[in-house]
């Protein structure tokens, strides 16, 4: 088999650890530098950003990045593969070479443009795109006018034409998260857009190291067993000719890669077993991870099938204005306490509660007996308000929480002083017919068009049937923590949660299959009654993923939860006592 390509992630997220390029680049063997500057929230920012001022529509602090290593890239022929272009890939295009003249370098620097529908987003209208939620089934309707962010998710293939024309540096916009490896992977390889398993191996990996350190011990449900995690390592993928990776990291490094890391990792932000991309749907129920030596898991087994006849479109609008305020509980009596401090606030607002757009008020911890420190006696309550208008959820607002401070509960304290009023936007997912998005390279001054795939007829891939292991036959029972046996990992997908569970043995798994079912997991988690809730099972991840409707509202964007991205959600569901065979437990 042909030598792999090693593509090694240096950002997960837009401000993540300045010193992650010089930390890859002491792995001898990497051949790609690649990372993630976006999320839903970030093409937001952006664009506020960029309302304020000119140059704010892309990662600046990627430019700041390239200042101390662009020189060694060259050196080395190591390519860099980013979407810090954000909102504005010529902008942050122009940026670079601007940064490489005054060091004294030359490199070939590739805008990919194409995903940003505003400009044309009223003519899209006008040609008769409803633009309905994805979720909802809502069309937009007249909010259509107001969308300020409107990106569609595109595919690698404009990487790979990059690359393909010697770019050395390739900045993008809204690509999805994986194709920042699709696309060097199939520059490498030569792959063509049919080759739907070796894709779909390129986005298992992709999906594994987009987030950086959450593939070295980030995140991970058994953090206690990593050796070191203070300062966990940013991970690479070794993508061979056909499909199949190895994910590692630099030797030397802190973290940790291990089957558990990597599941942990496919498991966020999914839905079904069909994980669509622009590329390729691949088969998340055909997934195989193994251990190969210290840091190394290969991740082989992909079966991929065409993608979907449209692409997924992420827009926002202006939403209105939000505030919230805090108090702290101590003690006993928190219930009553809580009680009392929101009859209060309501007494003192300018308006009545049900005046409002949206109110959300959560009680945060719980009565503890016999706390520890004045600390562990302190639980909260979190009063959050929207509205369209200004000025009912503005200073004057949030003035009540002062205006009874001196009339209330026993050990009355606010968490932070009254603030003004601050806008959100509504995030509204969506699609959009390929034929209307062709992506577009410029470099040097010429401008290529990559069309989207066609994804032609559907090909169902075949993926061999696992038979689950049978649970513990002993009878005897422990009642424990869930998380004690079962890893979890949680995320948003727009105003969806995802809640991905894993065991790591055959014996756990059997357990778990029959164990965890839907009507078992609301009974666990008591606030999820009300929800639609989707169970799709990974056996050969020894895993299940539930897909929570409506938890997260119109997104993270607008959300007025607690954890407003469900991050905390798998812990939540780990933190829960169960009677846990016996035999299961690890003495």
């Amino acid at each position: 088999m042909a030598a792999p390509i090693r593509i090694g992630n240096i950002s997960g997220m837009f401000g993540d650890r300045p010193d992650a390029p010089e930390q890859m680049l002491g792995d001898p063997e990497v051949e790609v530098l690649t990372g993630d500057w976006l999320a839903e929230l970030t093409m937001l920012i952006l664009a506020r950003t960029r309302m304020k001022r000119p140059d704010g529509g892309y990662g600046r602090t990627f430019v700041q990045q390239m200042e101390r290593v662009m020189g060694t890239c060259l050196d080395r022929d190591i390519k860099v593969v980013v979407n810090a272009g954000g909102l504005d890939p010529p902008g942050c295009a122009d940026a670079l070479d601007a940064l490489a003249e005054r060091l004294g370098l030359s490199p070939k620097v590739a805008a990919v443009t194409g995903d940003d529908l505003a400009p044309r987003f009223a003519d899209l209208v006008a040609a008769g795109h409803e633009f309905v939620n994805a979720d909802t089934g809502e069309p937009l309707g007249d909010k259509a006018g107001a969308v300020v962010v409107a990106n569609a998710y595109v595919g690698g293939w404009g990487i790979t034409e990059a690359l393909a024309s010697g770019a050395d540096i390739v900045v993008t916009g809204r690509v999805t998260d994986a194709a920042l490896v699709v696309g060097p992977a199939a520059w490498r390889h030569g792959w063509r857009r049919d080759d739907w398993d070796k894709l779909a191996g390129a986005v298992a990996a992709g999906h594994v190291i987009e987030c950086g350190p959450q593939a070295t011990g980030g995140n991970y449900s058994f953090f206690t067993e990593i050796e070191d995690l203070t300062v966990p390592a940013f991970p690479w993928a070794d993508v061979f000719e056909d499909g199949s990776a190895v994910i590692g990291k630099p030797d030397g490094t802190g973290g940790e890669v291990s089957v558990g890391t990597v599941t942990s990792q496919l498991l966020y932000e999914i839905g079904s077993e069909r994980y669509h991309n622009p590329d390729v749907t691949t088969r998340f129920d055909s997934l195989h991870v193994e251990p190969m030596g210290r840091d190394r898991v290969r991740l082989w087994g992909a079966r991929g099938e065409p993608p979907p006849e449209t692409l997924k479109v992420a827009t926002a609008y202006p939403g209105g204005f939000r505030n919230s305020l805090m108090i702290g509980l101590t003690g006993m009596h928190t219930e009553e306490k809580a009680a009392l401090v929101e009859s209060q606030i309501w007494a003192a607002s300018p308006y009545p509660k049900d005046a409002y757009d949206a109110v959300v008020v959560t009680h945060i911890g719980g009565e503890l007996a016999n706390p520890t420190s004045n600390a562990a006696a302190v639980s909260y309550l979190e009063v959050g308000v929207q509205d369209m208008d200004e000025a009912k959820v503005g200073r004057e607002w949030s003035n009540a929480m002062a205006s009874i401070a001196l009339g209330s509960i026993p050990g009355f304290f606010g968490v932070w002083p009254p603030g003004p009023a601050k806008p959100f936007a509504v995030y509204w997912p969506t699609t959009i017919p390929r034929s209307e998005v062709r992506q577009r390279v410029s470099m040097d001054g010429e401008t290529v068009e990559v069309p989207e795939t066609e994804p032609g007829p559907f090909v169902q891939a075949v993926v061999p049937a696992v038979e689950i292991p049978a649970p513990p036959s002993h009878p005897g029972t422990l009642l424990l923590p869930l998380g004690m046996v079962l890893g979890a990992r949680s995320g948003d997908k727009g105003g969806n949660a995802n809640l991905g569970v894993f065991a790591r043995d055959d014996r756990a798994h059997g357990w778990m299959h029959r164990f965890l079912t839907v009507e078992k997991l609301k009974e666990l988690l008591p606030d999820m009654r009300p929800r639609r809730i989707e169970r799709y099972d990974l056996p050969n991840l020894r895993a299940v993923n539930f897909v929570i409707h409506g938890l997260l509202d119109r997104g993270v964007s607008s959300s007025l939860r607690v954890d407003p991205q469900a991050k905390g959600l798998a812990e939540y569901l780990r933190a829960q006592l169960v009677d846990i065979p016996a035999e299961l437990i690890d003495r």
